[in-house]
């Protein structure tokens, strides 16, 4: 067997299980009688809101199917990622400024933060700030023109000088 220690240990994890299997099998044999009345009528109020909800939303379409699908939509949008319509459902957003961050993403790349969105046509420091907590940016931003400008000249001059070129 084990030290004094590892029994006292054995012991009470067994008194755990068998006082969380007896409550198990109280609560199955009560049933709902044991049940918070508040919590039973806030989940029933839900379940009548969420079914009149269906229903409504049946009448409005009065049992067709509508022409345009839904566009499931999470509540955070990677705009490095997202599609036109993802981004349409951003407040303050319509759809051709939807177009214009897509354009933009393609033909100069991936945002990576707020301040480079800004880059784009019609998104300024407001609108940054409205949708903020609504956006996220999964991929680096490509390095500006400025910045590869910058390093190619600083790499030239640390270089060591050819045979023939004098230091300057």
């Amino acid at each position: 067997m084990g030290t004094p220690g590892e029994r006292k240990a054995l012991l009470f994890l067994s008194a755990v299980i068998v006082l969380g299997g007896s409550v198990r099998v109280a609560r199955a044999i009560g049933g709902e009688a044991h049940a918070d009345p508040a919590a039973k009528a806030a989940i029933e109020r839900q379940i009548d809101a969420v079914d009149s909800a269906r229903k409504h939303g049946r009448k409005k379409g009065k049992g067709r199917k509508s022409k345009k699908p839904e566009v499931v939509v999470p509540a955070v949008i990677d705009l490095d990622i997202a599609t036109a319509e993802q981004i349409e459902t951003l407040r303050g957003i319509g759809p051709a400024m939807a177009r214009r961050i897509v354009a933009d993403r393609d033909s100069l790349g991936p945002f990576g933060s707020l301040n480079e969105l800004q880059r784009v046509k019609g998104i300024g420091p407001r609108l940054s700030l409205k949708i903020d907590s609504s956006v996220t940016f999964s991929l680096l931003p490509r390095p500006s023109s400025t910045e590869s400008l910058r390093s190619s000249r600083h790499a030239k001059g640390r270089r060591k000088p050819r045979r023939g070129e004098t230091e300057n």
